[in-house]
């Protein structure tokens, strides 16, 4: 099994969770993409130093992961090589911010480094309320969500077919790599010399089968628009309610607060 199997593999994979049946499952996709919507802006809007209170903001997505039987391990497995990324964006932080901020015995915490650790968490919390939202809603039910807030069609199309085809992209990569090592047996990989016959070929293939793909889709009266059906159903209160817990962490510091009770009723 070659990587462009392994891929196509996973995007499936995707669609089987989609598929699957809790009450986030259920929830109205408008509903859930609103939710996550505000959940990140509410994420990111904390200071860069605010890292206590921003603590709070992770018991959104694990809750969301425990309600809808998605296991946070396998969050982290599909967003393995993103995440990385994401982490890295705050490194060089400490080397730009000298600012003192607290001592922690005989070592001094520089701003620099609780605003590397902030906008660490900031990206993954962002990525693990992303994930939810694809691993708990069809890729259809998504686009109507957006066309129903407004976003283009031709946006939300472009959406659908790419989310949809970039499988088939795929197993025509399948299909020219396993052509190529029967080929060439002892090599380990494509050639560089052959990258660019490889290209090529793979972009003739790929636009025949759009053509056939588009003919296709004409033939059953297609006409430049998804028709999106209305999926799921959530209450009012619900969303109402998750929405003000979002609000309210952002307002309150829960994470000192909670420190200061415990701190009066040991001592």
């Amino acid at each position: 099994m070659n990587k462009a199997e392994k891929a196509v593999i996973e995007l499936r994979a995707m669609d089987e969770l989609a598929a699957q049946n809790s009450p986030v499952h259920r929830m109205s996709p408008l509903a859930k993409l609103a939710i996550a919507v505000l959940y990140v802006l509410v994420t990111v809007s904390f200071h860069k130093y605010d890292i206590t209170g921003l603590f709070v903001m992770i018991l959104f997505p694990l809750t969301g992961y425990a309600v809808s039987g998605i296991s946070v391990a396998q969050c982290f497995r599909k967003l393995r090589i993103v995440m990385p990324l994401v982490c890295a964006v705050g490194l060089f932080n400490p080397i730009f911010d000298h600012t003192p901020l607290f001592q922690l015995g005989s070592i001094t915490v520089s701003g620099g480094f609780i605003s590397m650790l902030t906008l660490m968490m900031k990206g993954v919390f962002c990525l693990m309320a992303s994930f939810l939202l694809i691993a708990t809603t069809r890729i259809e039910a998504i686009c109507g969500a957006l066309r129903a807030i407004h976003v283009p069609a031709m946006i939300t199309s472009l959406i659908l077919l790419t989310f949809r085809y970039v499988s088939i992209l795929l197993e025509e990569v399948s299909i020219m790599t396993d052509a190529y090592m029967l080929r060439a047996p002892s090599q380990k990989g494509i050639n560089v010399k052959a990258w660019g016959s490889f290209l090529g070929q793979l972009i003739l293939r790929s636009s025949d089968r759009a053509e056939r793909l588009h003919e296709s889709m004409l033939l059953r009266g297609f006409t430049g628009e998804f028709d999106y059906s209305n999926e799921g159903k959530s209450s009012v209160l619900t969303v109402f309610i998750i929405c003000l817990l979002i609000m309210l962490a952002r307002s309150i510091n829960f994470s000192a607060l909670i420190y200061i009770c415990m701190e009066r009723i040991m001592f």
